[in-house]
């Protein structure tokens, strides 16, 4: 089977909650080249940058990847646009539970373009950001 207009507005739960972290953060920044001060420190007012929150929400890209009923695989997909709507900044001691929903699908010669939308909130409930990419799927059978 692949994947239709018909697994549009499918949800799928959150893997375990992530836990953002100040050397996590750090990191990030880091490897970004940034040297912004509100990504560093020894206080809780220590913030993620805003595109930390791709680390968090790739990691609920599995279940998609997973789902025999979509027929994707991630050897045969381009991660081909990424956009964030923050809410609030991602704060070291945050715990962070990611719901993916596939928002679009759309057929395109031999390729799938697939939009989802991850949810990233506290386990509390408060809403941080949502993570929506576009994802490039060339299916198996025209893959060879």
């Amino acid at each position: 089977m692949s994947i239709g207009t018909e697994h549009e507005g499918r949800t799928y739960p959150s893997p375990r909650p992530y836990t953002v972290s100040r050397a996590k953060i750090e990191e990030f920044a880091g490897a970004l080249g940034d040297t912004n001060p509100a990504y560093t420190g020894d206080d809780e007012s220590v913030i993620a940058p805003p595109t930390f929150a791709a680390v968090i929400a790739a990691r609920a890209w599995g279940a998609i990847f997973e789902d025999p009923d979509l027929g994707l695989a991630l050897h045969r997909t381009i991660h081909a646009d990424q956009r964030f709507e923050i809410t609030r900044p991602l704060r070291v001691g945050d715990r962070i539970v990611s719901t993916l929903t596939i928002t679009k699908v759309r057929r395109r010669g031999p390729a799938d373009m697939v939009t989802i939308s991850v949810q990233l909130d506290t386990i509390e409930g408060e809403p941080c950001c949502t993570a929506v990419s576009t994802l490039v799927h060339t299916r198996q059978e025209d893959a060879a």
